[in-house]
Order: C-alpha cells, then sequence, then structure tokens
C-alpha cells in the first residue's frame, strides 16, 4: 500500500470554538489530521488527510485521467501530494520531495489505491467521533 495513514486526530477543531457538527467545511478539511507515509516518498506527521481524501474523491469524479497537484488550504506550496501520468504508468510524489516517486501503477491500480486510502480516513474519522458524509460532498 502507498498510502499509510495512522493517528488520527482533530485537536483544533474546539480550540476554534467549534465542534465538528458546527465546523464548516473547510475547518474539517484543514483540521483533521493523521500521519501520512506516502511509502518511499515521503512522510509528514498531523498532515490534512481529510483534505487530501476529499479532493482525490473529486479528482476522481472528475474523471482524473490527468495529472492532479494539491492545493492545500495548509500549506503554501501547491503540489504536497502529486500524482503525474508518466510514459509507464502513474506515479505518486511530493513537491517536498524532488524527485521522488513511487513506482508506476496502472490506471485501475491507482484508483484502487486512492480508493482504499479514502476508505482508511472514512474508517479513521469515524473512529475520532465525526460523522464522515462530508467526505463525499465534492
Amino acid at each position: 500500500m502507498t498510502f499509510v495513514v495512522g493517528e488520527f486526530s482533530a485537536l483544533d477543531i474546539p480550540l476554534r470554538g467549534l465542534t465538528p457538527e458546527t465546523a464548516p467545511l473547510s475547518v474539517l478539511l484543514m483540521d483533521i489530521e493523521a500521519d501520512l507515509d506516502i511509502k518511499g516518498v515521503w512522510f509528514e506527521s498531523k498532515y490534512p488527510v481529510a483534505e487530501l481524501a476529499y479532493r482525490l474523491v473529486y479528482w476522481l469524479r472528475d474523471g482524473g485521467q490527468r495529472d492532479f497537484e494539491l492545493d492545500s488550504m495548509s500549506y503554501a506550496d501547491k503540489g504536497v501530494v502529486r500524482i503525474v501520468e508518466s510514459d509507464d504508468g502513474w506515479r505518486i510524489g511530493s513537491v517536498y520531495a524532488p524527485g521522488k516517486w513511487t513506482e508506476p501503477y496502472t490506471w485501475d491500480a491507482l484508483v484502487a489505491e486512492i480508493r482504499q486510502f479514502v476508505r482508511t480516513v472514512t474508517e479513521g474519522v469515524t473512529t475520532i467521533g465525526i460523522e464522515p458524509e462530508f467526505l463525499s460532498r465534492a
């Protein structure tokens, strides 16, 4: 598995004076965090995984099949997570790990990997007591 996720939290939501039920979508996307490991490429603790899952759901619904660059609300640099098509297939990387990429995926294998990541995030969000329906609002 390329996306490994663990240690979910949403500690900033109450610090904003909000609850998961009253928080706007943008706050949920930014404040639900977990450790994210893109195997062999890049690791970040307390990464806004809900935002990445949400954007990837939207990208797949939009048809995918073009390069993906996460323009995160939490990071200044565009491309924190990148998915690009190469001659050999689709590769996952990060602007923070220049030159490092996953092995190539076929389109179907990439979609399966993304869906597994979204399921993992959905389960993690549920585990910390937040209803995950917002992830599919894209």
